[in-house]
């Protein structure tokens, strides 16, 4: 089991980076700025539990831009150690189907809490929205996926 967590926890890790490379790709093609979001849910969460981010005005800003990328992060671990821990299934399942169920599930792990946070409303997203979410977490996906494969003979 350890080593299904370490194999889950490796492939989150490069699907992260997958995912975290597709954005940018695609904020130096369209010129957008990045997304404020995870800045909005350290406000949300941080406010919530009475713990202010610290620092003069500049400093709390690179903090929470620091703590809203950390929490992808561990987002993206994390939905990696659970595939690494349901490899064995996902791996019976044809590719296309296993890439889509990490994918969709990174995507419902990192949008559902930010509705239930009311950080974003994805019921008002554009269809240029939706893609823009959408696609970076297929490649977090196919990563994921692709890695798990690839550590499938070494226990």
């Amino acid at each position: 089991m350890f080593r299904a967590l370490l194999h889950g926890a490796a492939a989150g890790a490069a699907g992260t980076t997958a995912l975290d490379g597709v954005t940018y790709l695609d904020m130096a093609l369209r010129g957008r700025p990045p997304s404020e979001t995870p800045q909005k849910a350290v406000d949300k969460i941080t406010a919530e539990i009475g713990l202010p981010v610290p620092g003069d005005a500049d400093t709390r800003d690179n903090r929470r831009a620091g703590l809203g990328s950390l929490t992808g992060i561990a987002t993206g671990v994390g939905i990696g150690v659970l595939a690494g821990l349901l490899r064995p299934a996902l791996l019976r399942l044809p590719s296309p189907l296993g890439v889509l169920l990490i994918g969709g599930g990174a995507m419902l792990a990192s949008d559902l809490p930010l509705a239930r946070l009311g950080v974003t409303d994805p019921a008002t997203w554009s269809p240029a929205d939706w893609l823009s979410d959408a696609v970076p977490h297929l490649a977090y996906g196919a990563v994921t996926y692709a890695t798990l494969a690839a550590t499938r003979d070494s226990g």
